[in-house]
């Protein structure tokens, strides 16, 4: 397990800025679209895993760190925007939760390994593509 609270506050925070991103593409994607189908879905996702990290901060005897009043983001009206913002929220939450897999232990781990696998599955919703984990380039090449 871990004590290090500081991999745990930063994955919240990012799951903090995950849900304002999502839901303001959510809120700006036509009804009745795949792009809002699948931010919703995302969405309550995130959620449920800032709600997961919250909670075991909280169990560790730490404060969550709050969420920000705003993020930055731009016009996400189009549905390619609203796409390529969905995609950078998985993208990042994917590269916070590697880093979480590196600074934990036990069942924090095996919970952010699910986490990891699930953002880089959550990219291929919004138009991301495959990519070959770090360090094993050169397999790929054999």
């Amino acid at each position: 397990m871990t004590t290090d609270l500081t991999p745990l506050q930063t994955a919240v925070a990012g799951e903090h800025a995950a849900l304002w991103v999502l839901g303001v593409v959510g809120a700006q994607a036509p009804e009745d679209s795949t792009l809002r189908e699948r931010v919703t879905t995302a969405y309550r996702l995130h959620r449920a895993q800032r709600d997961h990290l919250i909670a075991r901060i909280t169990a560790l005897g730490g404060t969550p760190v709050p969420a920000e009043p705003g993020y930055m983001l731009g016009d996400v009206s189009a549905q390619t925007a609203g796409y390529a913002a969905a995609l950078e929220v998985e993208q990042k939450a994917a590269a916070i939760y590697a880093d979480l897999v590196a600074h934990t232990t036990g069942s924090d781990r095996s919970w952010a390994v699910t986490a990891l696998v699930e953002c880089s599955i959550r990219q291929l919703w919004f138009r991301g593509s495959p990519e070959i984990f770090p360090g094993t380039s050169e397999l790929a090449n054999r």
